[in-house]
Formats: C-alpha cells, structure tokens, sequence
C-alpha cells in the first residue's frame, strides 16, 4: 500500500486460473464470538466487553521514550475507490449485517483446492509487488492505489474493501500499529517498518497474506523483531498436518517469542479462510488449550504479532487501527495455508 507516487509503472498480471470452475456456495450464518470465551480478528464494535487488556485509551505523548521515533497519527482518507461492476464481489459488500467469524471449518474438494490455490497466488503476486513500493515519501494511500488496482486488473475484489465499513483496499500498519492500519496520506520515513495486509476475493474464494517491510534504513533492532517473527510463522507451519492439535500453533510461536523476550499478541488472530473471509476454526497464537484438530483438505491463516514491548493495544477513533500501549514496534507476517496429507501447502507464495 505505498508507493513513490501513483504514477509507479505498475506489472498488469494475469491470473493463472481459467475458467470459472468455483460456484459459491450460500454463506454460513455470520456471529460475533462471545468477548469473555472468543477472540477476534478483524473488527469489533466497540465495547470489548469481557475481553481483558483491550483498551481504548487516548494515546499518550507525540515522542516515544528513548526514542526519536514519533507516534502515528492519522492522516487524510481519500475517497473509496470503485470496483468494476463484473467483478465479482462478496456477499458481505452488499450486506448491512455485521461481520463475524461463520461457523464450521473451510475444508475443499479438488475443483475448491484448486480455486483456492489460485486465491493464494495472486494475493501472494500483489503483496510482493506491494513491496516493491516500500520506501521514504510514499503515502500508504498511493499503495492502496496500486493495490486496489493491481487486484481488479486480475479479475478479483479486494476483501478488506467494505469489510465491516473499512474504507481501503488493503490494510498498512505502520511500526507500532498492531494491525488494520488505514491507508491515508501519511508518507513513510526512513527507519519505518510497515506491515502489508493483502486478500483477494478471486472466483468466489478468498486468498489472506501479509508481510512486514523495511522502509529505508532500519535499525537492528527492529530488523531482529521482523526476522524472528517470520520464524515464529514459519515454525508454526512446519508443524501444521492433518490430526495435529490446533493449540500446537500458539505453543510454538510463543516459545520461539520468549527466546527473544518478544511479545505475542493475544486479542487478533488467525482464522479459517476459503468461501468466506472468516470462518472457524480460530488460530491462537500464544500458548492455549483450547480444542481442535487439523483436518485434511482445510484451509486457514496463521499470522502471528509480535511486539517489542507491551502487547496492551489500543484502538483508535476510527475503530480499525491497533496500536502497542507503550508505542513500542510491531510485526506480523501471515499466510493462508492447506493442510495436505504430507503436513501444510503455503498457498500465498509466489
């Protein structure tokens, strides 16, 4: 979601899936989780009543200590951008429902594998592309640009796009911004860090990736924050295989945490994903006993948040942007996965 200018030359792929083998299916019953048992991932209308440590307290001073960093602060939005009419879109954009996470697991036949796997790929192109752009003076609204773009030249919408009223294309979050930063007219500055929140609704199935950049220059320290939590990510997916217990996923990420003395975000998580954006079964990322079983054939994300300091968030105004209490450094990094017989495909890599 950034770029120099919009007037970056831009790639025009093409997507690798022909023909429209994928019918959509008639949604599952959409549902809030209970705040006091279930987590969330995307957004919640304010109260979160129930849940512990989610606070929605002012922030605090513009100058971080010890730092030379400022906080974030909003910028300018500018308008929503318009998807064709022949894209297909999904049954959210048009509904005045809430969102929430549906119940039952996404779990594919071959034609919805490889529907699924073309998903993947094209999130997985337009988040490196979206990379590319990454550097000092790009405001996150000329990424969302290029996104918004890149993504309807492919025939696909972009998820996040209406999702719950989220105004953009795509989600950057910016150091310390936990996750659903709002692209706007803030420019980035050399020594940030942005993570890049991609999904594409390609033929009826969903594709969800996300990585974190550097943006010029950057310290070591928040160099070792990314790196490790592409680690926690990928520990986490050598792991994954049919009949493996689900809570194994918040065990490994949160030991590999505690060896860098890092914390694991608690309140977002990972989630089913397939037919629709987000579905059962939900993915904690720290250390848990909940129940569950990966299943053959499912497909789901898993997007650990690791932060440098306090793992307290705290919401803006515009009830989508997260942020560490104490406005110490961020990172995640997420891919869509299928469970195979042989332990996980990577559906979102190029």
């Amino acid at each position: 979601m950034v770029g120099a200018t919009a007037a970056t030359i831009q790639p025009r792929l093409i997507s690798s899936f022909v023909g429209n083998c994928c019918n959509t299916r008639s949604t599952h019953n959409l549902f809030r989780y209970n705040p006091g048992k279930r987590h969330v991932f995307m957004q919640q209308s304010r109260p979160f009543t129930g849940i512990t440590n989610f606070l929605f307290n002012k922030r605090n001073t513009d100058e971080l200590q010890n730092s030379t960093r400022k906080r974030l602060k909003p910028g300018k939005l500018s308008p929503r951008r318009p998807v064709p009419d022949h894209i297909l879109k999904p049954p959210y954009v048009a509904s005045k429902k809430p969102p929430g996470i549906a119940s039952g697991p996404e779990v594919h036949d071959e034609m919805g594998i490889e529907c699924m796997r073309a998903s993947g790929k094209l999130a997985a192109q337009v988040l490196q592309y979206a990379g590319t752009l990454v550097k000092p003076g790009i405001t996150t609204d000329a990424i969302d640009q290029e996104v918004h773009q890149m993504i309807i030249d492919n025939g696909a919408y972009p998820s996040p796009l209406g999702y719950g009223g989220f105004p953009k294309s795509v989600c950057t979050s910016v150091n310390e911004c936990i996750c659903h930063g709002i692209p706007d007219s803030r420019e980035l500055e050399d020594g940030d860090i942005i993570n890049i929140d991609v999904t594409v609704y390609l033929n009826g199935y969903h594709g969800d990736t996300s990585a974190t950049f550097f943006c010029g220059d950057v310290d070591d320290e928040a160099k070792k924050l990314v790196q490790v939590t592409k680690e926690s990510l990928d520990k986490a997916i050598s792991i994954c295989a049919p009949g493996v217990e689900l809570n194994k996923i918040g065990k490994i990420i949160n030991a590999h945490a505690d060896e860098y003395r890092y914390g694991v975000v608690e309140q977002f998580v990972g989630h089913g994903v397939g037919r629709l954006f987000h579905s059962d079964p939900v993915i904690l990322h720290y250390r848990n006993n909940e129940r569950g079983r990966m299943m053959l054939n499912q497909t789901f994300t898993i997007e650990p948040m690791l932060t440098m300091g306090s793992i307290r968030p705290i919401m803006w105004d515009d009830d989508w942007t997260v942020v560490t209490e104490d406005g110490s450094l961020s990172a995640q990094f997420e891919h869509t996965i299928l469970i195979t017989e042989n332990g996980a495909e990577i559906l979102t890599q190029c």
